[in-house]
């Protein structure tokens, strides 16, 4: 396999690669500061970075590909026990970090590399990927979220990166040209793959905000940023804040892609935001073990509700809980997605036993995600199979289309939906609901009527209960296993 960076052997001029708040790094600066990273830690195995929003965290994970080592990137939030697990099941010899960045006591036991980026001008020094670095070898050793016990070390090996991030340019007509605004953690995949990888693959610059806020997704996107990645609650905040931001408006109407991944973007917040702007937002879906399967094309119709087609390469197929596969295109029948294709992670560090029952015995990977496919093929994706497929008077139903159908109620802020033991009917349907207004609370029939009328009488919630907020995670996910019992 070639370079993952092409641009940063064959662009030696002064273009722009990295820009986080005033900071910022030319490719030229990238090759050298990375270079130096990379002479350190070449002999090293498997290295942790500690992933604070900044363009040390960006170098350091760069420098590491180029030396053919693997990068754990540590989410800076984690509690002592998290990292203590992370740190023992992937055992890095040394941590990179910003220097003066102050590290929890889990990770003092470590030798520490301090990634120094300023002033920093020349060339790679022949660090560029050699013959003994491989496509399968190990890139990152991502840790997953852990909502059924502790988090298991998905290993990414450099194919998965490079295809991936080659199969989004196909999508999304990525290009050097284009300029990627986000402000995403850098811990995860969204974030550090497509979100620093991606733009880096592509030789064209990426500007961080560090923190989100809608003030610098105007400034950037009006000063020639042509792209905006988020997740759905900055696209919830943007949404909440057009009416009155014109300047918003008009900034986001001369992106040229905007892309929400990581959870579903309700269908509220998309209608909002194309009524303000005249710009469709784009979805995707991936997973960390999956990088990315599918997702709106640039040059396809960006529908609502939908996260597009399979990406070049990714096969994809709903099977249902017998093993069968579940055929019909009908926007209806529901099955959990499976996927093969060269995006996919290699094992789960140290996990024989879950890396063989993540994988049916023809090779596809089990997302534990359910969904429908419409009759032009996109997919629309309706919860998790664990927590959001539920079996109610003899129906199969994805709570994602109740939990957007009820966020276009009025009296309706947020909303989740569960399921709940029920004697006559196997399962009742439960909406958790935040209320837009405190003091007046939608009722549970006016609800119920509400979700009747827009999608069938079986959908409708059998119980409604009220919450001032609904559990998330650091991308904004719901947590539903943190809903009251």
């Amino acid at each position: 396999m070639s370079s993952l960076f092409p641009a940063l052997t064959d662009d030696p001029s002064g273009r722009p690669a990295l820009r986080f708040g005033e900071r910022s790094l030319t490719y030229a600066q990238l090759a050298s500061a990375a270079g130096a990273v990379g002479a350190r830690v070449r002999e090293e195995g498997r290295v942790a970075v500690w992933a604070t929003p900044s363009l040390e965290t960006a170098v350091a994970v760069v420098g590491a590909l180029l030396a053919g080592v693997a990068a754990v990137p540590l989410n800076p939030k984690s509690g002592d026990k998290e990292l203590g697990h992370i740190l023992g099941d992937s055992a890095p010899r040394v941590v990179l970090a910003a220097p003066g960045d102050e590290l929890p006591a889990a990770l003092r036991e470590l030798a520490r590399i301090d990634v120094e980026v300023d002033d920093q001008v020349g060339e790679v020094g022949g660090l560029g990927v050699g013959a003994a670095v491989g496509d399968e070898d190990p890139a990152l050793v991502v840790y997953t979220s852990g909502t059924t016990g502790p988090p298991k070390g998905a290993v990414i090996p450099r194919r998965a990166i490079a295809t991936t991030l080659d199969a989004l340019a196909d999508a999304w007509q990525w290009t050097g040209e284009d300029v990627l605004v986000h402000g995403l953690p850098l811990f995860h995949v969204h974030g550090l793959v497509l979100g620093i990888l991606g733009p880096l693959r592509r030789g064209g610059p990426v500007r961080h905000l560090g923190r989100f806020g809608t003030e610098g997704v105007t400034r950037e996107l009006s000063t020639g940023a042509s792209m905006l990645f988020g997740v759905p609650t900055m696209y919830h905040r943007i949404a909440e804040a057009l009416p009155d931001d014109p300047a918003l408006a008009k900034a986001l109407a001369g992106a040229r892609l905007l892309v929400s991944g990581s959870a579903a973007l309700p269908v509220h917040d998309h209608e909002r935001i194309a009524a303000a702007t005249g710009r469709r937002v784009i979805e995707r879906y991936g997973m960390t073990e999956t990088l990315m399967n599918t997702s709106v094309r640039a040059d396809g119709e960006a529908r609502a509700g939908t996260v597009g087609v399979p990406l070049p390469g990714v096969e994809l197929r709903l099977v249902d809980e017998d093993g069968s596969a579940v055929e019909a295109y009908d926007g209806e029948s529901v099955g959990e997605i499976q996927v093969r294709g060269p995006n996919l992670f290699t094992e789960y560090l140290n996990r024989p036993d879950a890396t063989a029952a993540a994988f049916t015995s023809d090779g596809w990977f089990r997302t534990g995600d359910v969904a429908v496919r419409d009759p032009d093929g996109y997919v629309r994706i309706v919860g998790r199979k664990a927590t959001d497929l539920i079996k109610s008077g003899g129906y199969k139903i994805g709570a994602g289309e109740i939990e957007n159908a009820l966020l276009e109620h009025p009296g309706v802020r947020e909303a989740a939906v569960t399921g709940e033991p029920d004697a006559d009917l196997g399962e009742r349907i439960v909406a958790w609901v935040v209320p837009a207004d405190p003091e007046a609370l939608p009722s549970e029939g006016e609800l119920a009527d509400h979700v009747a009328r827009r999608l069938a009488p079986h959908k409708r919630p059998r119980v409604v209960r009220y919450l001032d907020a609904l559990p998330r995670n650091d991308m904004g996910k719901i947590m539903k296993r943190a809903l009251p019992s």
